[in-house]
């Protein structure tokens, strides 16, 4: 069982903002490729100045005039919805953006049309033409290592996969300023994240790239259990510090 008392807050604080930047350029490319922002905020509450976890305890109203609340920025992530079938051809388009949207792009799309190959094609249900791409997501350290990164992600491609008929993500290691020198720790933390976005549902298609279908009712139902687990980590911080 994780040992909730070493969270730096409630983690059922948590919340996320989700920004789309249009910069009214009209460009194919700016039409093929959207860049989503996803912040991930924790929402603290400090009482008459007090600072840390158990600052807002002492209030017996959520309206307390003593309290002042504030959203620190906890993580991020970085969602793009590609759209295939307006703007540039979606495979160069991803190729000019980044080496990691062009991996994924050489697995899941073909060169000439910019479509799903037709063997991905065989694979998913036609729930709609785009494409969302899990690109990053990470968290500051003191909020790691409780299964969180899998709940905030779940809700965010909640709200980003209308449309889309494919979501793809590859699974790794995004924050370099983890020093993870020794091999075996590297394999052993690259598998960890791999298993967190497994219990989302995705799925490794190939060349680790993973792949999940928006219309999967494995998705839906997880994202039930993931709110269950985020309720009870609340809980148990809640009481460590009453």
């Amino acid at each position: 069982m994780i040992e909730s008392s070493s969270l730096p807050g409630d983690p059922t604080a948590l919340h996320l903002r989700i920004s789309f930047d249009d910069e009214l350029w009209g460009t194919p490319q700016a039409d093929t490729l959207e860049r989503w922002n996803v912040a991930v905020l924790h929402r603290r509450r400090t009482h008459d100045g007090a600072e840390g976890p158990a600052a807002g305890s002492a209030c017996a109203t959520a309206d307390c005039p003593s309290c002042t609340t504030e959203d620190v920025a906890v993580g991020e992530m970085t969602f793009y919805r590609v759209h295939l079938d307006r703007g540039r051809n979606a495979y160069w388009a991803m190729e000019e953006e980044s080496e990691e949207l062009y991996e994924t792009a050489q697995v899941l799309l073909d060169a000439d049309t910019g479509s799903f190959t037709s063997e991905v094609s065989e694979r998913l249900e036609y729930v709609g033409s785009a494409l969302l791409v899990m690109d990053r997501v990470t968290l500051e350290s003191q909020w790691r290592g409780y299964g969180l990164a899998p709940v905030l992600a779940i809700e965010a491609i909640h709200r980003l996969m209308a449309g889309c008929r494919a979501i793809a993500c590859s699974p790794g290691v995004t924050d370099l300023s983890q020093r993870l020198t020794d091999r075996s720790e590297w394999d052993r933390v690259n598998a960890k994240i791999t298993q967190g976005w497994e219990s989302i549902g995705f799925r490794l298609y190939r060349d680790n790239v993973y792949l999940l279908s928006p219309a999967s009712q494995d998705l839906e139902e997880q994202r039930g259990v993931f709110r269950g687990q985020l309720a009870d980590l609340g809980a148990s911080w809640r009481a460590t510090i009453s």
